[in-house]
């Protein structure tokens, strides 16, 4: 049994990162006819996580069932960023012990994920979760058939505190035939002072360009149209290693592999640099649309996040991008209600929203995180007036998104098509190149390729449109 330590996870030691080839079990008669029913919480790296998990388990016989009262395995992939994704989980877990409980007492639950990463949930499931069969962390999900076959009775843990390696030959069983997410590193060591995963995802480890080029290389071959490279400081990749080239130089030669869309999440306004601006204005397939997390308006609060930058820099930064970046759309993360945050402090933060007018911004009331050093701040603000805050940050945010969306009517955009329209089933979704979703008026036979459309109206965060 490993269980996770914060004082193991904040260590970060000189030593080399290992890198190896993972020994993938594949054997379908291992689970043959058994049934998985996978949930997924939080980030894109989450996202892509789960497509791993989902080959992993169905190189060893399993099947994916989407009727969780079917399932012999029920995984849930979860997230530590906000108290509200803790409180889903542990709702959802109620679901689950009802299953084990009443319809298939030989239900195997399993948890993984940041959550897994934390002692104070590893503590709370042995405590009240006893039904719970398997944790596991983000270092080791390649194990996963491993851990499912030493399963013991009772709840097995295998959450490892390390700083993190990196494991190449990895399978993914892809959300989409033609957009894909691209592991270029892992971890993160900026340590902002609100943030958990540091500690759940371990040190920043950057893959070699080697690697990632081959990745994408194949993915071109195989008619994916569009290529998201992935990280959770993505634009800070190979500062860990001394004979890998910059985040700018990786961007280029991935888009000089031809591919119709690259993009890339999430960046860190401290790691970006001349060189990515320009790198992105140059090449039409780098798509203009980057999200850039100010977090606060105030240089006191950006300080107390340690967020390594003031106003001013985020502003002289944004000018730049908007400057040399065609079209750019710059969306953001805005966290309302910090420890010490006054209402002066607040009021700046509108008024960069005034002065960037955002294509649209993810808006939060901070969570405190168990083992960050924001957990120990004072915090006089009632939870009445982060709210009032929030709502007042919201407006001015869905304001200036409408006023966007509104300037693309009549014109004719290219969208990626990929989804049947969650608002109507005869028509398709789809994102624009500066990731604006679309519902389309477009036959079926439209699916999967990029489209001429003609935008006819725009909503605060959709746009409706038809085949041009």
């Amino acid at each position: 049994m490993k269980m996770p330590n914060l004082n193991e996870a904040r260590i970060r030691n000189k030593s080399e990162v290992r890198y190896y080839d993972a020994d993938i079990i594949k054997n379908p008669s291992l689970f043959q006819n058994k049934k998985y029913y996978l949930k997924t919480y939080g980030c894109q790296m989450n996202v892509h996580d789960s497509e791993l998990i989902r080959a992993l388990l169905e190189n060893v016989g399993f099947t994916e069932t989407d009727k969780m009262n079917n399932a012999d395995l029920i995984i849930l992939n979860t997230c530590a960023i906000r108290e509200n994704a803790h409180d889903k989980v542990f709702g959802f877990l109620g679901r689950c012990k009802h299953i084990k409980k009443t319809i298939n007492p030989n239900l195997v639950i399993a948890l993984c994920g940041c959550m897994a990463q934390e002692p104070t949930v590893c503590e709370e499931i042995q405590s009240k979760y006893k039904y719970i069969d398997l944790v596991f962390g983000t270092h080791n999900i390649h194990e996963l058939p491993r851990l499912l076959l030493n399963k013991m009775n009772k709840t097995d843990f295998e959450v490892e505190s390390i700083e993190g390696d990196v494991v190449e030959g990895l399978e993914y069983k892809r959300d989409s035939k033609v957009q894909a997410w691209v592991n270029i590193m892992y971890g993160c060591d900026k340590f902002c002072t609100y943030c958990i995963v540091p500690y759940t995802r371990g040190k920043q480890r950057s893959r070699t360009s080697e690697k990632i080029l081959e990745e994408c290389k194949k993915l071109k071959e195989d008619g994916y149209k569009e290529v998201t490279l992935l990280g959770q400081n993505v634009n800070a990749y190979g500062k860990d290693l001394s004979q890998e080239i910059s985040f700018a130089e990786l961007l280029k030669r991935v888009a000089e592999l031809g591919i119709e869309r690259v993009r890339f999440v999430t960046s860190h306004p401290w790691d970006f640099t001349d060189e990515m601006i320009d790198v992105i204005a140059k090449y039409d397939n780098i798509m203009p649309y980057i999200h850039l997390p100010l977090q606060s308006g105030s240089s006191r609060i950006l300080k107390l996040m340690g967020r390594r930058y003031t106003k001013e820099e985020y502003l002289d930064l944004y000018d730049k991008i908007k400057a040399k970046v065609k079209n750019a759309a710059i969306t953001t993360d805005i966290i309302v209600g910090f420890p010490g945050e006054t209402e002066e402090d607040f009021k700046e933060t509108l008024e960069v929203v005034e002065r960037c007018k955002f294509d649209g911004a993810f808006t939060f009331i901070f969570s405190k995180r168990v083992g960050t050093p924001a957990e120990k701040l004072p915090d006089d603000t009632s939870l009445e007036e982060k709210e009032e805050r929030l709502h007042r940050l919201n407006e001015l945010v869905n304001k200036y998104s409408l006023e966007h969306n509104q300037e693309y009517v009549g014109k004719t955009v290219k969208v990626l098509l990929t989804d049947v329209s969650e608002k109507d089933a005869n028509q398709l979704a789809g994102y624009t190149e500066t990731m604006k979703l679309v519902n389309v008026k477009a036959d079926k036979s439209c699916m999967n390729t990029i489209c001429d459309v003609k935008i006819t109206e725009a909503k605060s965060f959709s746009l409706n449109g038809e085949v041009d």
